[in-house]
This record gives C-alpha cells, structure tokens and sequence, in this order.
C-alpha cells in the first residue's frame, strides 16, 4: 500500500539525486536528505585553461563535475605539476567542509567546456545546523576519502623511498 503522505519528487530531482549519490560524499544520503542540497547547487560552465580556485584561496565552496574534467595541480615555481585529473561525478575542494580553511592545490579546466555545481560552504554549514544525520554521514565520507589519499601518499613515498621528506607532512602548524 502507497503511503499518501510520503513525499515525491520529481523525474528531475531523482535523476539529480542518482547523479550525486554517484559521489563518494552523497553516496549515502536518502532522497529526503538529498532534497536540501537542491536549492543550493548552482551549476557553472567553465572554459578550457580557466582556473576555478587557486593553492591558498579561502575555500568558500565544494565543487562536483557535471560534465568535463579539472586537472589538480600544484604550482612549483613557474611550473604546475597535475596531481590528478578528475571527470564526472567527482568533487573537489571538499576541504571547504572544514572552517577556515585554504586551498591546497589549484583546479583548473581541462576540457573544452566543463559544467560544475558549486555548492557554497555557508549552505552545507546551514543544511548541517538542520540535519546532524546528513552532517554525519557527509563528514564520515570525507573521513574515508582522507584515509584512502593517505594511503596513496604513504605507498607513493614507499615508491620513491629518498625523494622527500615525509615527516614534514606531520608538522604542526
């Protein structure tokens, strides 16, 4: 039997909520959990070789690629050295979770044009204030990200064993 006082949504909206459970951070939130983020995802068109943010910019916002492909990268001197590539689905700047922080890496267009959300850090903060459930379920999954870059950090160092000091990763600031 249909329960007449569940909410429905959209072919729209469930089509947006399949597209961000596609994501490591919204992977595990239900429909009515999801349905917070909708008023706050604004989706951007970028060019090839726009800068989306800079290394050391505050970080104001999440961004998740709709379309396209963002090259991290580090700038070394007048060099930037690409970290990763990463397409559809993915997000980065995901450390905007996490307050007063900077970027760490730039991001910038790689593909001729790329549609991405912006999803402002003020409104996560908010949709949390609202929903510890969704808080914790969005912050576990940063937490399990983390670990998995760590992991790749640690195995690249083993790799390269002599190449640069690791110790200086665990420095307190």
């Amino acid at each position: 039997m249909l329960n007449p006082l569940k909410k429905t949504y959209s072919a729209g909206d469930k089509q947006l909520f399949r597209f961000l459970q596609k994501n490591s951070l919204f992977e595990t939130l239900e429909d009515n959990e999801l349905v917070e983020f909708i008023p706050f995802l604004h989706l951007r068109a970028y060019k090839r070789d726009e800068a989306i943010f800079f290394r050391k910019d505050p970080s104001q916002a999440i961004y998740i690629i709709k379309s396209g492909e963002v090259s991290l990268n580090l700038d070394i001197e007048d060099k930037f050295e690409e970290l990763t590539r990463i397409g559809v689905a993915q997000s980065f700047g995901d450390n905007a979770l996490l307050e007063g922080t900077r970027r760490i890496y730039n991001a910038i267009c790689t593909s001729e044009v790329s549609e991405i959300y912006v999803l402002a850090t003020t409104n996560v903060m908010e949709i949390f204030e609202n929903n510890m459930n969704i808080k914790a379920k969005i912050m576990t999954a940063m937490a399990e990200n983390y670990e998995k870059q760590n992991v790749n950090l640690f195995r690249a160092y083993q790799e390269s064993f002599g190449f640069f000091d690791l110790g200086r990763a665990f420095i307190k600031n």
